[in-house]
């Protein structure tokens, strides 16, 4: 990478949209080609953009401090690793399910430390923020624990 790629400006709110967008669209895609695959697991996949969208505004959040982002950018880092525990490159889409496990936790951990309304601020999802993640993380705690970057989170985390 050079210095000039770093001098960038980054995308804009309508760009950073259309990805967001693309990306969502592309995952109900996949779905819609896999029947059968949705069930409960697919419609947690289907937050993946989601998620992704609020751990990367939470990065940019003054109120945030530094420890906690340490562990949204481990969350953002899970998600865009190219091979990560369930890998979307072998899979497709369904390589989601672990990243959003790993962005609940994160997150979780996050509305424990702030006022959720500092976190809602961010979500940029059709469903209750609350609703997500109690249905994530109750379906997901066993899971996350086994994950690399699940334990990793759990280091910046401690006290």
């Amino acid at each position: 990478m050079t210095n000039e790629y770093l001098k960038k400006p980054l995308p804009s709110i309508e760009e950073q949209q259309d990805f967001y967008k693309k990306l969502r669209s592309k995952i109900q895609k996949w779905f819609d080609n896999k029947p059968g695959a949705v069930g409960k697991v697919g419609q947690y996949v289907l937050f993946a953009p989601d998620l992704f969208h609020l751990l990367a505004k939470l990065m940019l959040d003054s109120r945030i401090d530094a420890k906690s982002k340490g562990a949204v950018g481990a969350g953002i880092l899970y998600f865009i690793a190219p091979m990560d525990f369930l890998p979307e490159i072998l899979i497709g889409p369904g390589g989601f399910l672990d990243d959003v496990v790993v962005a609940v936790f994160v997150i979780n951990t996050l509305l424990n430390k702030f006022p959720i309304e500092v976190i809602e601020e961010h979500w940029a999802g059709d469903v209750e923020l609350l609703s997500v993640v109690r249905g994530i993380s109750n379906s997901g705690n066993k899971f996350v624990s086994k994950l690399p970057a699940g334990r990793l989170v759990k280091r910046f985390m401690k006290v």
